[in-house]
Formats: structure tokens, sequence, C-alpha cells
């Protein structure tokens, strides 16, 4: 596979973006491990090293499959089920195009009920690796199924292995793959199931009558065979892939945390303009008046809202803005402006009859006013949800950030969709949560 200048510039746009992040002193204290994670992940982008980690349940036999894959004991084994007691990544001297080395890494078992501590050390190395390798060593259970289903949310590539089919007749090994197919999520029923036997053993009648289990060469042939091919055609962009996801899974926790924190600011802003709106309307009979003053409080709310959201409008971009939401909701435009000139006019013929009719009626005017000061402030309130969705959807779209890149990368290059869609990883194109909106 030939070398991709392009995609490796991305590492440098992820760079800059992180620069530029101007977190506050609580944001770095907060996202301290994030942080440190992903500038590990850039670091590896840069430098073409991936990461394949080995996961499972305790004793499935993750670091006999690396020992095979190294081809010599270097992962400690046991017959006691939970030997492995932390993350062990050693490098694996095979050249791939694209790539400058690959770590292979064994981890704990992810169903130590006497030691959570070692189960999250697993799942935290699986989520910042490139590629998973999941083993079994039966019909998958409900605990590997909750396991893939936070690596496929995560955007993690999986290759599902099924370890020990020394033990197995072949009509067995396929009745039980199909079971392990049934059992998937429907988002992981694509992926690929290698069948292996990484440290087989059978047993051996010794001269003094007992009977000794022996181990015999492993049979991880066809897996190793996957294995480097998805490295080589695939390694670099994988590497790609994770680490821009990683950094959008950043973004969004911290754009989803300044929402938070700017979210009761942003209502009492919307609050703040409501009432001025709401107030000039009720006291002021002549339209005109009403839909200049309006515009301007609008305006001006969407140039404060703008601040807010760190992404500065000026009076005409503001009104623009306004212009395109009014288009895109009828109560910013035609049904407000009937509400309120019907309203206006008959306040302003309420006024204009006063004279005739001794003050009388002046009586229905309130009511009139009342109304027009609900519409203001309902439409003030619409305004302002607007206008903070779409000022963060342009903050996304207008500047360089994990999102955009990743749209970027996967709308020029077919490989990456083709990967999502095997991989079983969701796309997500969801930019922000809108229930932190005003």
């Amino acid at each position: 596979m030939r070398s991709q200048p392009k995609e490796r510039a991305y590492s440098a746009l992820l760079k800059e973006w992180k620069e530029c992040l101007d977190l506050s002193p609580l944001e770095k204290v907060n996202f301290e491990g994030e942080i440190q994670a992903l500038s590990k992940q850039i670091c590896r982008l840069e430098s073409r090293h991936l990461r394949v980690v080995a996961f499972g349940r305790v004793g499935v036999g993750k670091s006999s499959l690396l020992n095979a894959l190294f081809g010599k004991k270097i992962f400690a084994t046991d017959i006691a089920h939970g030997f492995t007691r932390e993350v062990k990544g050693i490098q694996w001297n095979h050249s791939i195009a694209n790539l400058k080395s690959i770590e292979l890494i064994d981890t704990p078992g992810i169903n130590e009920i006497a030691s959570p501590d070692r189960d999250c050390l697993a799942l935290e190395a699986a989520l910042h690796s490139d590629l998973v390798l999941l083993i079994l060593d039966s019909d998958i259970t409900s605990v590997e199924i909750n396991a893939l289903q936070i690596l496929i949310n995560n955007g993690k590539p999986v290759l599902l292995i099924l370890n020990r089919c020394d033990q197995w007749e072949s009509n067995e090994i396929e009745k039980l793959v199909q079971s392990i197919k049934n059992r998937l999520p429907n988002i992981a029923k694509s992926i690929a199931i290698e069948t292996i036997s990484a440290a087989p053993r059978k047993a051996k009648i010794c001269s003094n009558g007992r009977i000794h289990s022996q181990e015999y060469e492993s049979d991880i042939y066809s897996l190793k065979n996957t294995l480097l091919n998805i490295l080589e055609n695939q390694g670099y962009n994988l590497l790609t892939l994770n680490t821009l996801r990683q950094a959008d899974s950043f973004h969004r926790s911290l754009k989803s945390g300044r929402l938070k924190r700017r979210q009761s600011e942003v209502q009492g802003l919307i609050g703040k303009f409501a009432t001025l709106k709401a107030s000039g309307v009720a006291v002021n009979p002549i339209l005109m008046f009403d839909l200049a003053a309006g515009l301007a409080l609008d305006t001006a709310l969407v140039i404060q809202l703008s601040k807010i959201y760190g992404f500065e409008l000026k009076g005409a971009s503001a009104r623009k803005l306004l212009q395109k939401l009014s288009i895109h909701n009828s109560l910013l435009g035609g049904v407000q402006l009937g509400i309120q000139c019907t309203l206006s006019v008959i306040q302003h013929l309420l006024f204009l009859a006063s004279p005739f009719t001794g003050g009388v009626s002046l009586i229905p005017s309130a009511p009139v006013a009342l109304a027009q000061a609900a519409v203001a402030i309902h439409t003030t309130k619409i305004t302002g949800r607007l206008a903070a969705e779409e000022l963060l959807q342009n903050s996304y779209r207008s500047l360089p950030n994990p999102t955009s890149i990743l749209r970027k990368l996967t709308r020029t290059n077919s490989q990456m969709s083709q990967y999502l869609l095997s991989w079983g990883m969701p796309n997500n194109k969801k930019s922000f949560d809108k229930a932190l909106l005003p």
C-alpha cells in the first residue's frame, strides 16, 4: 500500500486544534487524563505506531495467543485463571507498509469479580487501542456481548477470535460459530470470527502409566494471515481513524461541559431580552416602532449569544442569521408579523377611539397589550434557542476540529467509509446534545 501524505497532515491539524482549545484551569484539571491520552495518541499517529490489544474474559488464552503470534513465550501463562495482572505491551517485529511499529498488548480478564480495578484497566487499554482482538473460548457470554457493545459504541474495530478449537470436532466448531453470530448485536453481525488453537494440549500416557497433558504447536495460521492483511491494507487508516475518533470524543465532552455551564447564563440573557421586548410592545401602539425595536433587540440578543458561545458576530452577520432563522421558523416570520400587526392595529384603533368614547375604549387595550407581550416573550425565546443552535452548528462547521476533520476524511477517502461499515463502527454525525441548549 502506497504512502498517504494527505492523511499524515491530519496529525498536524489535530495538534494545532488541541493547542487552540483555550482550556480553563478547571477544564485542565477535569480533563487531565483525557488530554494526556489524546496527546499520546496523536504522537502515535505521527510516529505511525499502531496498538493491537488482546481482550477478553479471564482464562480464554489471551497471553497464549500473543505468544503464538510472537512464536515464543513472551507473556506469562498459567493454568490458574487470571494470571495476567497488568497491561503489558511488546513490539511485534513485522514490517508493514505505512506503519513504523506494531505493539501487541496483553490485558487482565474483564470478568474478575475479585478485582474490578483490573477489569477497568483492561477496558481502558482496549479503548485506547487501534484494533481489538476479542478472544472467546466458548459461546459468547453476556459479559462479552456487553464489552463488545462498549467497544463498538466507542468506534473500536474488533476482530472476534474463538480459541481452543482443538477440543471440538469441525461440525461442532461450525455450530458454535453460528451460535456466536446469532447472539451478536445487529451492528456487529458483519464482524469476522477466526477459529484458532493458541496452545493446544493432548493427553499423553507416560511410561509409568500416568496421563500427562502435553502442549502442541499452535494453530493460528489463518488468524495471523488475516491480521497481517488487515494491518497491511488498513493499518495506517485505522490508526488515523482511531486518533480522530478519540479527539472527537474529547471534543464532544469538552463542548458538553461548556454548554452545561453556559446554559443558565444563556437562559438568563434570553429572559432579559424577552422582558425588554414585551415591555416595549405592551406600552407602544405604533406598529413600525414595535417591529424596528423588536429587530434591534433580536439582533442584540444574537450578538450577545455569539459572544457567550465563542463565535462572535457583528450586527450585519447577526441580522443575516435572524433572516435565516425567520425563513425556517414561521413563528419568527409570517405568524409573528401577522399576530403583531393585528394586535397593533386593534390597539391603535382603541387609542384613536378613546376621545369619542370618553376613554372607555382604552379598557380592552390592556388584554391586547398582554397578548402582544406574550407573543414577544415566546418568539424571543424561540429566537434565542434557534440562534444558539445555529451558532453552535457554525462553530463546528467553520473551525477546524476533530468532527470536521473526520467528516472530510470520510468524504475524501472512500476506504474510510467502508471501514466504518465493515467494522460495524457507528458514524455519529450529531454535533452536540440539544438538551443542553436553552
